[in-house]
């Protein structure tokens, strides 16, 4: 019995996908790039010609102009990229649980990180004796000589 019939071939891996097979490759892509140049063609040539000039200053072409803003054309095209680039990362945790080395690894990295909160805290807090040269001198002091109750 032949062993390598039973062996299969790994599964090709999905081809890497390119910023342009969004902003480029879809028919409504290529006539949306298409029509930006017209439109901002058509509003050069409004300073010359007054049915176009009447049609560019109203408030439908005040929308359009947006419309035609080429950032705008590449945001909205890039949403199918930015999805597929987001989708390749890796997923959440698929619920297992640590173990208990991990556990207690993790429980020494809150306690370190707690201990040098309080450490922070006590040197910033003028109240706190361990605080050194805030204590100090500090007429909210307990110690201070002259402390008016």
């Amino acid at each position: 019995m032949n062993n390598a019939a039973h062996i299969q071939a790994p599964e090709p891996a999905s081809p890497r996908l390119k910023p342009a097979d969004w902003l480029w490759r879809p028919w409504y892509a290529k006539l949306w790039w298409s029509a930006i140049p017209v439109w901002w063609i058509g509003m050069a040539a409004s300073t010359r010609i007054a049915p176009l000039e009447a049609f560019y200053d109203s408030a439908a072409a005040g929308f359009l102009n947006v419309l035609f803003f080429p950032m705008m054309a590449l945001m909205v095209l890039g949403i199918g990229y930015a999805q597929h680039w987001l989708a390749q990362f890796p997923k959440q945790g698929d619920g297992t649980s640590l173990s208990d080395e991990t556990v207690a690894r993790i429980a020494d990295v809150w306690e370190e990180h707690d201990r040098a909160m309080e450490d922070l805290h006590a040197s910033s807090d003028i109240l706190d004796p361990r605080s050194g040269a805030l204590w100090i001198g500090n007429p909210l002091s307990s110690h201070w000589p002259h402390k008016r109750l």
